[in-house]
């Protein structure tokens, strides 16, 4: 996802949605996987903060977790909330000039070569930015969106993460997937552990844990899977076996959940270089220089630390983005 904010000058989007005149004061919001080009009007300046996915679905998970089941429910339901792929918010240039100092900021601190030790500071500047711009998003409501799912919700949902005990029947099945992640449980045979019906016994766990004894169980075999790799000079197949899944299986929840397949996992574990700096290297593009136009075109670097990072981006004549 891009946030793309126009600090000076005016440039034209295009894409599969069309064309999108974007001026000094306004604020570009860009979908995940939404190819988008840029045609500067003369000289334009422009900052862009690149968001994960992932880290924009967990925040709204957590912003709406009085009413979600899961991350995975949070996914679809942001799908239908966010129904535009490209929006652009007229926020107006004295707004801008509020996030001119934490979009510089943000720039200077995801450069830094520890982004971890700015963690906390980048996650701030992020909220700031966000607080500004959520009355221009245009979005579903969240309730109308559940509502025409027709799906039942739980009474007790929206006090699930406040610190009531946990009932000894859902610590029994806990302590029974944990023990053995690579049986193949069934709904039924954990509610006989229990001693309740399959379905109270879902409805009792997912409000335990924001999850249902299955997705609680895919959870821990993809954790599982890969302190294997990390820890133990074993193969994909060999950790996927050990954690009760097929290879090809495997492969596709571990690329969902963890967000590199585990193949690419192992490589960066194996390698002697950081994490940080194994991710960096394979993200982040130099700067190239047109030699016709006399224009440096700076890919914007992009990093999984913090989940967001900025750039600033001046371009004079004609860029592609």
């Amino acid at each position: 996802m891009k946030l793309i904010a126009v600090r000076h000058g005016s440039a034209i989007l295009s894409g599969d949605f069309g064309q999108q005149p974007l001026n000094v004061g306004e604020v570009a919001l860009l979908g995940a996987n939404v190819p988008c080009g840029a045609e500067p009007e003369g000289q334009v300046t422009t900052t862009t903060v690149h968001l994960d996915p992932d880290y924009a679905i967990d925040s709204f998970y957590w912003q709406h977790t009085g009413v979600l089941l899961d991350r995975f429910e949070a996914q679809d339901v942001a799908a239908t909330v966010f129904t535009e792929p490209v929006q652009v918010l007229h926020i107006g240039e004295h707004q801008l000039e509020q996030l001119g100092p934490w979009l510089d900021e943000l720039v200077e601190l995801s450069g830094t070569k520890n982004p971890s030790e700015s963690f906390a500071r980048m996650q701030a500047l992020w909220f700031l930015i966000a607080d500004v711009i959520r009355p221009f998003l245009k979005t579903v409501p969240v309730a109308e969106v559940l509502a025409q799912s027709g799906t039942r919700r739980p009474r007790a949902l929206g006090n699930r993460r406040l610190a009531a005990p946990v009932r000894v029947e859902v610590l029994r099945v806990r302590d029974a997937l944990h023990s053995d992640i690579a049986r193949r449980w069934l709904l039924d045979d954990l509610a006989e552990i229990a001693h309740l019906s399959p379905k109270q016994l879902a409805r009792v766990f997912s409000l335990a844990y924001g999850r249902t004894p299955h997705r609680y169980l895919v959870r821990l075999r993809a954790e599982a899977m890969a302190r294997l790799l990390r820890e133990e000079n074993l193969t994909v197949e060999s950790a996927a076996r050990r954690v009760g899944w097929a290879r090809n299986h495997a492969t596709e929840i571990f690329t969902r959940l963890v967000g590199v397949t585990p193949g690419h996992y192992r490589l960066y574990t194996d390698s002697r270089a950081p994490l940080w700096e194994a991710v960096r290297t394979y993200l982040v593009r130099p700067v190239r220089h047109n030699p016709r136009t006399g224009t440096k075109h700076d890919h914007a670097k992009r990093t999984t630390t913090g989940r967001a990072a900025a750039s600033p981006r001046p371009a004079r004549g004609r860029s592609r983005r």
